[in-house]
């Protein structure tokens, strides 16, 4: 699973999880003791939770800097295939519990005491940080969570295909579709935007002048452009211009890197394999706009580090991340750029990251500054999961997309009344 799975949090594994997450206060009757015994100093024993990214070296490395610890014994569980959270959320609710694990920021780990407020341990260097990051980690002036990573998605395509096929790049969907069009073959599919198409289901709201929420934490996503993307992209799916079921993910290069598709939705992590499969045979643009009042749209996911406030060793857990994601520059910049490529959150790391300063990454990086979309915290699982219903009944299924958006509203709803009262 590529270092971004994140982003779009693996949403049919969260399905699964569903049941872990159904309430705001599910979490909360996970108990505080680990059964892993413990001690002091170096005697404590810590576990860390990450996802397994598809880039060589990440988990070595990973493992490489907690060995470099020297204040507790940290152990890293490597979760592979498509359900991190799933596991995650189960493992939370039992004395096997991580101390510390990388997640997104989402409001109801806060409201059920689930994470551990960070405050003090990132308020020296908040400044540090870019804004949207610690904007979209804060609740009621608390900060929850560090950012490890900053990871835009945006589209991948081959410069080649392009000007043998005379396409230019488009900047509304309009024009997408019919790029899909010309540059399909026999052997090429035009584009490809995941297996479900949930991946770019942030972005045909936020390319269509809408938001997920509003800043009342109302439904902000119920809107004509939004019903109008809907209708295009059922027109595109129906197309046979799109690849339907590639071998591996939108998380994964791979379909763009061996020639299936033209056009890739994928994420700026794997770049050093496309570089490596196609040189410089190809470049990203920004999810074109949707009707009049769109605009070009980035999606800024990524991965942050969380303390479980119900573990054992909650102050020990804390000490661990403040020295690895505050105080190690060096492994922060490891981190960001030596295996796939991200974002470091940090502008101070970012200024020296050069690996990003040239190329398509630094053109990847002006998309990230110009047109990105952070996370909401308040837009939960539970709200993803049912706007991946949405592209499933009107894109994939030939449903009404008003009555897909009427449905999604009422279950969104029930959760906003949940955590927001």
């Amino acid at each position: 699973m590529s270092a971004m799975s994140s982003s779009n949090w693996d949403r049919r594994s969260l399905l699964k999880a569903a049941a872990g997450l159904a309430a705001a206060g599910t979490l909360s009757a996970c108990g505080s003791n680990n059964g892993r015994g413990g001690g002091s100093g170096s005697g404590t024993n810590l576990v860390q939770y990450f996802h397994a990214y598809g880039e060589p070296g990440v988990e070595q490395a990973v493992k490489r800097y907690a060995k470099a610890y020297t204040k507790a014994n940290v152990a890293t569980q490597w979760i592979t295939g498509n359900n991190f959270e799933s596991k995650l959320f189960s493992a939370l609710l039992t004395k096997q519990a991580p101390d510390v694990f990388e997640f997104h920021p989402q409001i109801q780990l806060v409201k059920s005491g689930q994470v551990a407020d960070l405050t003090d341990i990132i308020s020296p260097v908040k400044d540090d940080f870019n804004p949207a990051d610690i904007k979209s980690h804060t609740v009621d002036g608390k900060i929850y969570g560090v950012r490890m990573i900053d990871d835009p998605q945006f589209f991948f395509y081959r410069k080649s295909m392009f000007e043998k096929a005379n396409v230019s790049v488009p900047t509304t969907l309009d024009e997408l579709i019919e790029a899909a069009a010309k540059l399909t073959t026999s052997k090429v599919k035009g584009l490809f935007l995941g297996n479900d198409l949930t991946p770019i289901q942030n972005n045909l709201i936020w390319s269509a002048g809408a938001d997920t929420l509003d800043d009342k934490n109302q439904i902000a996503y119920h809107t004509d452009g939004v019903v109008e993307g809907l209708k295009k992209l059922r027109t595109l799916f129906t197309s046979g211009h799109l690849l339907l079921d590639a071998p591996a993910d939108f998380w994964d290069p791979s379909a763009f890197n061996q020639g299936l598709c033209a056009i890739q939705w994928g994420g700026m992590w794997g770049m050093p394999a496309t570089q490596q499969a196609l040189g410089d045979d190809f470049g990203v643009f920004p999810f074109p706009k949707i009707g009049s009042n769109g605009k070009e749209s980035v999606y800024n996911g990524g991965w942050s580090m969380y303390v479980n406030a119900k573990g054992k060793n909650v102050d020990a857990a804390k000490e661990y991340v403040k020295w690895l994601w505050i105080d190690q520059k060096q492994y922060q910049a490891d981190f960001s750029t030596s295996y796939g490529f991200h974002i470091p959150p940090r502008t101070s790391i970012a200024a020296q990251a050069t690996k990003l300063k040239s190329g398509a990454a630094a053109d990847g990086v002006k998309l990230f500054n110009t047109y990105g979309h952070f996370d909401n915290i308040g837009w939960t699982q539970a709200m993803i999961t049912a706007f991946n219903d949405v592209i499933a009944n009107s894109v994939r299924k030939n449903g009404d997309p008003e009555a897909a958006l009427d449905a999604c509203d009422k279950k969104v709803n029930v959760e906003l009344k949940k955590l927001f009262g």
